[in-house]
């Protein structure tokens, strides 16, 4: 490893050691209980993760001294043992907070689809090099799906439908790669009618896109197959409109009926289902500018926000650290998340590329949405933020994940 060390990327590998480092000191604070330990303490949340933080540094080790070509002459070998990890948490796996996501060893636990990512990344990666193509091909595309749902398909029904979520992310670089952006502008849409109908009724939405269908329909009067597709598309939002209440009562499920009511302040509920939140956006509220100190934060102490340590980690930044902490946490992903775009477009090798911007997408999801529901814009989904929630398991997929993609960037000047 220390013969190519001058051809890592010395930034990101920065940023990933000020996270990691700052994130354990809230998951200390968060778990801190009324009198403190040792750091390593390993009944405690803190001393867990500060043994987590030091086996991930042998896992960068592994990870950098391997060969850059092994990541893609083997991902589908991968992908497929992180397929059968999932499958066979129905036979072997424990069930936790009423999710089967875990395969337990002692006091440990192992949660696969953490690692699946990394694994998706790379068999997507090695499919779409493959062809040699952009990904125009509708057989193509429908084969670079079935590689992105199969894991989340066998992740829904833990259940855990946060994991799953996260496989949106791969559209990012299935769209650096030339996929249309008519899925884009249709799953916008749709995720458009489905609150907007939640929130003002199916008939002023359809009223809406009926009217809005006609101006653009009359505008494209020499445009036959424009015309086609307006109409295609009216009748087709029309009509999810009006499936919205059916989906929403019968599909989902009541607990995630009322977090979206929550959020979409239909319902308020601050010692109920949205007892987090409520008590979140307190934690965040009562820091201020510069925060109440380190350990310092009330919200925090008296261990108002469950989960504190996990999905909710950063409300301690923000009661602990302030308005000041949290804009450097956030600073810090947007910094990581530039550079890792700069990384992805200067590589020569297509099979690099397109698994950076998988890796960019998966943690662009993450922090997006777990700041977004610690805050109460998205309704609370269980997505850890990267590197900074407590999990062994999570930080480990992290680290794979970013440091396979640091080695590949490492061998760049050799294809």
């Amino acid at each position: 490893m220390s013969r190519n060390s001058a051809g890592f990327d010395w930034i990101s590998i920065f940023i990933y050691l000020i996270l990691i480092c700052f994130g354990w000191a809230n998951i200390y604070s968060a778990s801190l209980g009324t009198s403190t330990g040792s750091f390593f303490d390993l009944s405690q949340p803190y001393g867990k993760q500060a043994l987590f933080i030091i086996l991930s540094i042998f896992l960068i080790i592994i990870v950098l001294s391997v060969e850059a070509k092994f990541y893609q002459r083997f991902s589908s070998i991968i992908y497929l043992i992180s397929l059968l990890s999932l499958a066979g948490l129905f036979v072997f796996g424990k069930t936790i907070s009423g999710a089967t996501s875990w395969y337990s060893f002692g006091s440990f636990g192992i949660q696969p689809s953490e690692f699946a990512k990394f694994a998706t990344a790379l068999a997507l990666a090695k499919y779409l090099s493959d062809i040699q193509t952009n990904i125009r091909k509708l057989s193509h595309q429908v084969k670079a799906f079935i590689i992105i749902a199969i894991p989340a398909l066998l992740i829904i029904p833990q259940p855990d439908p946060g994991s799953a979520l996260v496989y949106a992310a791969f559209f990012f670089p299935l769209y650096r790669e030339g996929l249309s952006g008519f899925y884009l502008v249709t799953g916008l849409s749709a995720v458009a009618v489905f609150i907007l109908t939640l929130l003002v009724g199916p008939m002023w939405v359809s009223a809406a896109v009926l009217f809005i269908g006609l101006l653009l329909f009359f505008r494209k009067r020499k445009q036959r197959p424009g015309r086609i597709l307006i109409t295609l598309f009216a009748i087709i939002s029309i009509s999810l409109s009006f499936s919205v209440n059916y989906i929403f009562e019968n599909v989902f499920e009541q607990r995630h009926r009322d977090r979206f009511n929550i959020v979409l302040g239909k319902e308020v509920d601050s010692r109920g289902i949205g007892y987090n939140t409520n008590q979140s956006e307190i934690a965040i509220g009562s820091g201020g500018w510069l925060g109440k100190g380190w350990t310092e934060g009330t919200q925090t102490k008296g261990h108002f926000v469950p989960e504190q340590h996990t999905d909710y980690i950063f409300s301690t930044v923000g009661e602990e650290w302030g308005f000041l902490g949290s804009a450097l946490v956030v600073l810090l992903f947007v910094l990581l998340l530039i550079r890792l775009l700069q990384l992805a477009e200067r590589q020569r090798n297509q099979f690099t590329r397109i698994y950076g911007y998988s890796v960019i997408g998966i943690l662009f999801l993450h922090f997006l949405v777990n700041i977004g529901m610690v805050i109460g814009i998205f309704p609370t989904v269980g997505i850890p933020l990267p590197f900074f929630s407590y999990g062994g398991s999570g930080l480990w997929g992290f680290t794979i994940l970013l440091f396979i993609f640091i080695k590949l960037d490492s061998d760049r000047l050799s294809y």
